[in-house]
């Protein structure tokens, strides 16, 4: 213990020290002789205060997280892969039907990166902030999730994609499950492109309000111009609104002109900064600048919202997404080897899990807890986005603040231009409507853009959850496919069937006891899951009916595909 404490006491400030010296950088003093009960050892220069055995407790608890996730990627990540057998003498995709286009050899690393931009946005920092209300269980989903759950739906949909041409989720999901589940899948990823939409206008638009107030930009023009941009407008500000509607008229002007593939050179630099955000955070907290957090398994949320299933569906990227399951096939459609099959679909998500992990760690410890967390989110506790301003700049400083904030407002910015373009193609196809003429872009486009706009009026928490609940049922839906694909290949099918499981009993649970006025059930916790159960039950059964007249599926190209047009749109994309 004394060596941890050596260790600990170079970076790690007491409580007491940064009450007092507003959270500088402590050094190692020497140590004090250990009083009897071992309450502490180190003395922090300056100050006399010592670290004890619960602050010790409480950096571990931080350094285990990540290791956890680290391990994951290495013990049961690479158990899953040897299920797997990638073959590395298998002529994948990207060589066997290069086309220059779609098909197109990569680097191993430049895929990692290109995967882990497309599915790391706002989700991993907005989610696990709200996740955090409930304390530190968020800690459990994240990170137990993450590796049993979101990496496994990744690597086994992506391996899915490489064995079958690169076959995208529609394709996979219609030949694994059938016709009615592929059209299901198409119409719950459509809604989640709205979705996705709708949450990375508004998203971004309270972060640059944040970063420019009404009143400040109001007061450049005179005190009139101030009193209306502050005015209430349906529950939010006109300057919001103004904001929002800036946002909409790129969408609406990228839809013909080419400005997305402008910003989208520069696309992998703001998602740069937003990982160098949260190594950012990561140090602050090792350092001493954001205080560790007291574990506890006792729900905190200060609405006591029970845990279940609200926090599955809070939290979903950085633990699992079936959104992921949409851009895992672009990537399968470059890599030149079997060999790398964890490493860029597991490996990915685990990268995302370890962003939600510090994020969720780091709002929790920079306002003292969950209380404190609580009064920076605001009465509606939907005050996302300043707290992510408010721990930028108090842990980075001001630039470093400034350019992370900048990452986490341009990349959803042009996500959100591809989300709407990715939805409207789905909506094209169903309707038979080409989209060669800009007369019929916009006869889909501006309907979604009016449906985004009146579910802008709808608190962001619950636009936050209905995205989340799209999300995670997507993702539902991927694993059952998963599960077929691996019981037709003689694998352990059950290692997604737990979690296909899990997913199916959670969504529907969600739905059923969700309040009323939020446009669900409202049904007691237990009654809803209940019913819940017996959903899954009723889909466990019917896979093990089925399973009896699965052949088997040893070939490794089973399905002949053409990407659609949706699929090459949303390659830049990130949940």
């Amino acid at each position: 213990m004394e060596s941890i404490e050596r260790l600990l006491g170079m970076y790690l400030c007491s409580q007491e020290t940064r009450r007092r010296s507003g959270w500088p950088q402590c050094t190692l003093a020497r140590p004090l002789p250990r009083k009897e009960g071992g309450a502490g050892a180190l003395c922090l220069s300056g100050t006399g205060a010592r670290l004890t055995d619960s602050e010790v407790f409480r950096v571990l608890l931080f350094l285990v997280g990540l290791a956890l996730l680290v391990g994951g990627y290495l013990l049961y990540g690479g158990h899953l892969n040897r299920l797997l057998q990638p073959d590395l003498a298998a002529v994948t995709p990207a060589v066997r039907l290069q086309d220059g286009m779609d098909y197109v050899p990569m680097p191993t690393w430049r895929i990692y990166l290109i995967q882990l931009l497309n599915i790391a946005g706002l989700g991993p920092v907005f989610g696990p902030i709200m996740g955090a209300l409930w304390g530190p269980r968020v800690f459990l989903w994240i990170v137990l999730g993450c590796i049993f759950g979101g990496a496994a739906h990744d690597l086994v949909t992506g391996t899915m994609s490489v064995r079958n041409n690169g076959a995208g989720l529609p394709d996979l999901i219609g030949h694994y499950l059938g016709r009615t589940a592929r059209h299901a899948a198409t119409l719950f990823i459509l809604v989640l492109m709205v979705l996705v939409g709708t949450v990375f206008v508004k998203g971004p638009a309270l972060l640059l309000v944040s970063l420019l107030p009404a009143e400040t930009v109001g007061g450049w023009i005179g005190p009139g111009f101030v009193e209306w941009l502050t005015s209430d407008a349906r529950g939010q500000s006109v300057w919001l609104w103004v904001v929002m509607g800036l946002v909409f008229l790129y969408y609406v002007l990228a839809t013909m002109l080419p400005i997305d593939k402008l910003i989208g050179r520069i696309y992998p630099l703001f998602a740069l900064a937003l990982l160098g955000m949260a190594v950012g955070l990561g140090a602050s907290i090792l350092t001493g600048r954001i205080p560790q957090v007291e574990w506890t398994t006792a729900n905190l949320h200060p609405n006591a919202l029970p845990a279940w299933p609200l926090i599955f569906i809070t939290v979903s990227c950085g633990a699992i997404s079936g959104f992921h399951a949409t851009q895992s096939p672009l990537m399968a459609r470059c890599l030149k080897s079997e060999r790398h099959m964890r490493t860029v679909f597991y490996g990915a998500m685990i990268a995302e899990g370890i962003i939600a992990f510090v994020w969720a760690y780091a709002a929790q410890g920079y306002y003292g807890g969950v209380e404190g967390l609580s009064a920076a989110l605001g009465p509606g506790l939907n005050r996302t986005n300043e707290v992510v301003h408010t721990i930028s700049m108090g842990a980075m400083g001001t630039v470093g603040g400034a350019l992370a904030i900048l990452g986490v407002v341009v990349l959803p910015i042009t996500s959100g231009d591809t989300a709407f373009r990715a939805g409207r193609l789905i909506a094209a196809d169903y309707l038979k409507l080409t989209q060669k003429r800009v007369r019929n872009r916009y006869l889909i486009a501006l309907p979604m853009f009016g449906l985004s706009m009146v579910l802008m009026v709808v608190p962001f928490g619950i636009i936050w959850r209905y995205f989340g609940w799209a999300n995670q049922t997507l993702a539902a839906i991927s694993l059952w496919a998963a599960t077929v694909y691996l019981a037709r290949r003689r694998s352990r099918y059950w290692l997604t069937l737990v979690p296909a499981q899990f997913m199916t009993t959670m969504t529907i649970a969600y739905i059923l006891v969700e309040k009323r006025q939020n446009g669900c059930l409202g049904l007691e916790v237990w009654l809803g899951t209940t019913l819940a159960l017996a959903v899954a039950l009723a889909a466990t059964i019917l896979f093990f009916w089925k399973l009896r007249t699965l052949g088997p599926e040893d070939g490794r190209k089973a399905l002949e595909v053409e990407p659609s047009a949706f699929e090459r749109t949303i390659d830049t994309l990130a949940c």
